[in-house]
């Protein structure tokens, strides 16, 4: 037999003595060799690949969580766009509440120009839910329109602060009213007769006080209002003050707001010591209850 075509295998005892002998053909034992290094090989690359997954596993464990915390996060973030574009909404409704009276001229030009329309809907009526960048963006743009209704409405307000400061809303003297205004039974004949103003009751030489700031325009006699003076406030309303005793101005002065005008009386045509308070717009005559605020 030729030993060069064989391999042996020899199992020996501790003290050196032969105990078992295997003999292998040569094709066999490379056969075995290489199935020895085949499955090592593989071991070691299915070893690797599990180890691989395990860390796949584990960061996908990790990117589930973040996945539900980004998703709660976006749930809480549709709530509150949802919450925010309700309370713009709201903004909406009272600044259309506010600038209502004030008439259309007067609103914000993106308010006033803005043409709207409507067609057929072709889609099955079913809302499209936005993206949280179009809502955002829809905000943004609800947030931009009404802060420029807001400042548009402080400049308004501006300019009406100067205009309700000189409005003639304080009562002139304190005191129950005798007479109002509009038609009345005449004092003096048989019959009605239209009164231009309100009689407020008073003492006479009751200080009679300057319910707005103005210009004096008559300080004087005049006719069946006796000792009278005329106040200019600006924006065409003028302030009367009848039946004085004395007044304390003169035609041309500047007077502010709560400055003594004179006193009351009972000069002219009157039946007793009072003020007769008139306020007129452009000339006509109107109620001066509309103006008394204090």
């Amino acid at each position: 037999m030729d030993h060069r075509r064989q391999f042996s295998l020899l199992i020996v005892r501790g003290d050196g003595e032969r105990v078992l002998r295997f003999n292998f053909p040569r094709p066999a034992a490379v056969g075995v060799g290489v199935a020895l290094a085949v499955i090592v090989s593989m071991t070691g690359i299915l070893a690797g690949d599990w180890v691989k997954l395990r860390e796949l596993t584990r960061e996908a464990v990790t990117f589930s969580e973040q996945i539900q915390q980004q998703r709660a996060t976006i749930n809480t973030f549709d709530r509150r766009v949802a919450e925010l574009r309700q309370e713009v909404s709201g903004w909406r409704e009272l600044h259309a509440k506010i600038w209502e009276p004030l008439g259309p001229e007067l609103a914000p030009t993106a308010a006033r120009d803005r043409g709207i329309g409507g067609g057929t809907p072709t889609s099955d009526g079913v809302p499209k839910r936005l993206s949280p960048v179009e809502e955002l963006n829809r905000l943004g743009d609800s947030v931009k329109e009404q802060t420029d209704s807001l400042r548009a409405l402080e400049r308004l307000m501006a300019r009406a602060g100067r205009m309700l400061a000189s409005l003639p809303t304080r009562w002139p003297v304190r005191g129950s009213v005798n007479s109002e205004f509009g038609n009345r039974q005449s004092p003096w004949q048989e019959g009605r007769e239209f009164h231009s103003g309100i009689d407020i009751r008073a003492g006479s030489g009751t200080a009679i006080y300057a319910p707005a700031a103005g210009t004096i325009v008559h300080a004087g006699p005049a006719q069946d209002y006796g000792t009278a003076i005329v106040l200019d406030h600006g924006q065409d309303i003028r302030s009367l003050y009848g039946h004085l005793s004395k007044v304390s101005v003169q035609p041309g002065q500047r007077v502010v707001r709560g400055a003594v005008l004179g006193y009351t009386g009972n000069t002219g045509r009157s039946s007793g010591p009072h003020l007769h308070y008139e306020i007129m717009v452009k000339g006509q005559a109107v109620n001066p209850r509309a103006y008394l605020w204090d």
